[in-house]
């Protein structure tokens, strides 16, 4: 006898829907109520499956595969407390403004929202997802589960970008569904870019037009913008990017300065106030890089979002433009085409300010002042640096390290020490997608990286093109610093007992390496560099030297001695 056809379910339609709308990848930890949808995406084998070792870390991959491949980055859950484990990675895709689509399980219908001790039962699972991501749905029908999952997907990718939730009950995934003919020809409702208002284009042109030192500030919502930002660029200006939005214009133009936008660069700080107007494209000016608002910006800021309530939110401005980033650039390279009235001694003077302020901030960072040019010469031009929270990301890493493409460079936004180790495997994975042969970095202290250790495993069994380098300073170095200048220099709660890296590595099956020196730091990471699937590089950082404490931990201790005197 012939079996009838499998009936096509709520499951089936998450799986095509995905495929349908251009996914990939998607990762996550199957458990009980996710079940019916991943056996859909196992059974159709159009989306890579990748199987994390923690929902953190899951979601932490899924953020940085949406960074790189700047699509949507997908992660599965079960509900109650493989959701809350994933709540970390959903703050910091937040943070990031990284479209993500969180798809969870749920309880069956019967027992939601009741406290009935069901297996895995949140009560108030939803408020929960939608405090950490940008809004959480509930599929309360089967037939209403695509119009939610088109919603959720859609206001993922639209400005500002975020993580969504879907919750989706047990019992409604596996209920069975006609298929739905609009998949055919399915696509995602995106707006369109919000055009400026001609008027204001004009207003600001003028502005900028008399202008005769201006500067382009860079922000995490100028990277969807990279040729009309350069366009604007090329008249005239100078540039600095805020750290999430850094490569937009690439860091080898001696026109900009990169992430050395003053935040520990004095000088940087001193040319500002011959700036005579800064014009701010996509950038909240976050009060963790700008030193939680003392640094001083040039008095004729012109700040450009698409959010409303980014006016005066943390820096008052002379003018706020309200629009799509890139649309506002095209508007004003045309309308200040031939008219910019640049001094003629300012773009040497600006790349003096570039060469004196790197060295300057180079000779603070002791015997770690030459990793980021060794980093530099040992990684291929589009390879991706991905940084973990350490005392060398919170320093050159963020700083002064060369990035020529902002998708192949990325950090945790939320300041959370952790998520690089998930996140490198997330970006070398999506790097892997154009590009096989691909190298990715993600550079982690030892604190960070024993927060998701078990994520090895996960690179391992991907064969992820990922060198892991490890800054062992054996414990919390930043909090170290941060407690010398805040509590008299008593430390507590920052030694780490960790195992032997080397050890670690060979029961991973992974290739190990140890720098001890620190003119071996490039090399090192040049011959691991240049092998297939995942690596581990220690650095040990009690052989090379202590690392000088840097910004602002390396005043706030001499401020209070004058304040008790």
């Amino acid at each position: 006898m012939s079996q009838s056809p499998a009936p096509y379910t709520v499951a089936d339609l998450v799986a095509e829907f995905l495929a349908r709308i251009g996914v990939r990848t998607a990762f996550g930890i199957v458990s009980v109520h996710n079940v019916p949808m991943l056996d859909a995406i196992g059974r159709r084998n159009a989306i890579r499956y990748v199987m994390c070792r923690g929902e953190m870390g899951g979601a932490h991959m899924a953020d940085a595969y949406g960074r790189v491949s700047g699509g949507l980055g997908v992660l599965f859950t079960s509900t109650g407390p493989g959701m809350a484990n994933s709540v970390g990675g959903l703050v910091e895709a937040r943070f990031a403004g990284t479209p993500l689509l969180h798809i969870t399980g749920q309880s069956a219908t019967k027992f939601l929202d009741r406290d009935m001790g069901s297996v895995h039962d949140v009560p108030g699972q939803t408020m929960i997802l939608a405090g950490a991501g940008k809004a959480a749905y509930r599929v309360r029908a089967a037939s209403e589960a695509l119009g939610v999952l088109t919603r959720a997907a859609a206001e993922a990718m639209a400005p500002r970008p975020g993580p969504v939730s879907v919750e989706i009950p047990i019992d409604i995934q596996r209920t069975a569904i006609a298929r739905p003919a609009a998949l055919d020809a399915l696509e995602l409702p995106l707006p369109a870019g919000l055009p400026p208002c001609p008027a204001a284009l004009d207003e600001v042109a003028e502005m900028l037009a008399r202008a005769k030192r201006p500067m382009l500030w860079l922000g995490n919502g100028a990277r969807r913008a990279r040729e009309e930002v350069a366009a604007l660029h090329a008249l005239g200006f100078g540039a600095v990017s805020s750290w999430n939005g850094r490569g937009v214009i690439p860091e080898d133009h001696p026109m900009t300065l990169g992430g050395m936008h003053g935040n520990g660069s004095p000088r940087v700080t001193a040319f500002y106030e011959t700036v005579d107007a800064m014009l701010v494209l996509g950038s909240r000016l976050r009060m963790h890089e700008t030193m939680e608002g003392a640094l001083k910006l040039p008095a004729n800021l012109i700040h450009v979002d698409c959010d409303p309530a980014a006016n005066g939110r943390t820096h008052a401005s002379q003018y706020f433009l309200h629009g799509d980033v890139g649309l506002v650039a095209q508007g004003l390279a045309e309308r200040l085409k031939g008219r910019m009235g640049v001094e003629p001694g300012f773009a040497q003077t600006f790349q003096e300010l570039r060469r004196l302020a790197t060295e300057e901030y180079l000779a603070t960072l002791g015997p770690y002042a030459g990793f980021s040019a060794q980093l530099r010469e040992a990684m291929p031009r589009d390879a991706v640096f991905v940084r973990d929270i350490t005392l060398n990301n919170s320093t050159w890493g963020y700083r002064i390290f060369p990035i020529y493409d902002p998708r192949t460079a990325m950090h945790p936004v939320g300041a959370a020490i952790g998520p690089g180790l998930p996140m490198g495997i997330g970006a070398a994975l999506a790097a892997a997608e154009v590009n096989p042969g691909r190298r990715t970095v993600a550079m982690v202290g030892d604190g960070g990286f024993a927060m998701n250790m078990s994520e090895l495993w996960s690179a391992v069994q991907e064969r992820a093109n990922l060198c892991i380098v490890v800054m062992n300073d054996r414990g919390y170095g930043v909090i170290r610093h941060i407690q010398d200048a805040t509590v008299d220099g008593r430390r507590f709660g920052h030694d780490l007992l960790a195992p032997d890296l080397s050890q670690l590595a060979a029961l991973a099956g992974m290739p190990f390496f140890r720098c001890a020196t620190a003119d071996s730091f490039g090399s090192t990471v040049a011959q691991a560099l240049a092998m297939d699937g995942p690596t581990l590089v220690e650095v040990d950082m009690t052989a090379i030297g202590p690392f000088p404490a840097y910004a602002p931990y390396n005043t706030m201790g001499k401020h209070a001695e004058r304040a008790r005197m």
